[in-house]
C-alpha cells in the first residue's frame, strides 16, 4: 500500500471494503492495539493505551479507549494479537477503521 509500510497479505478475497483487494482508500491516523473481540463478523475490537498529561498534577496517566475495526476477509486475526490498523472512511455507524497488519502475539 502507497504511504503504509505494511505486508500485502498471501491470500486474497473479494470484499469490496478491502484496502489491498477492494476500493477502499485509507487515509489518517495508522494506531497500534490489541485485540480483545472477534465475535461480530468481520469486526474485531481493538484496545489501544495511551498516556494523558495532567497538567494539574504534573503527571501522567494511563489510559485506554476501544475501537471497532473492519477485518478484511484475507487476514486472520485472533483475541490477543497486536495489530495496525488505519484510518479509512466510515464503514458504519461505529467502523471508521480498518486492520491493515496483524503483528502476532
Amino acid at each position: 500500500m502507497v504511504g503504509l509500510n505494511v505486508q500485502e497479505p498471501e491470500s486474497t478475497c473479494d470484499d469490496p471494503k478491502c484496502p489491498f483487494h477492494g476500493s477502499l482508500p485509507v487515509r489518517g491516523q495508522v494506531l497500534e492495539g490489541i485485540v480483545v473481540s472477534d465475535k461480530a463478523e468481520r469486526t474485531i475490537t481493538v484496545e489501544r493505551s495511551y498516556y494523558k498529561f495532567i497538567k494539574k498534577y504534573e503527571r501522567y496517566e494511563k489510559r485506554k479507549s476501544k475501537i471497532n475495526v473492519h477485518k478484511p476477509d484475507c487476514l486472520d486475526v485472533n483475541v490477543g494479537d497486536s495489530v495496525k490498523v488505519a484510518e479509512c472512511r466510515p464503514l458504519s455507524k461505529t467502523k471508521h477503521f480498518v486492520l491493515v497488519e496483524v503483528k502476532g502475539e
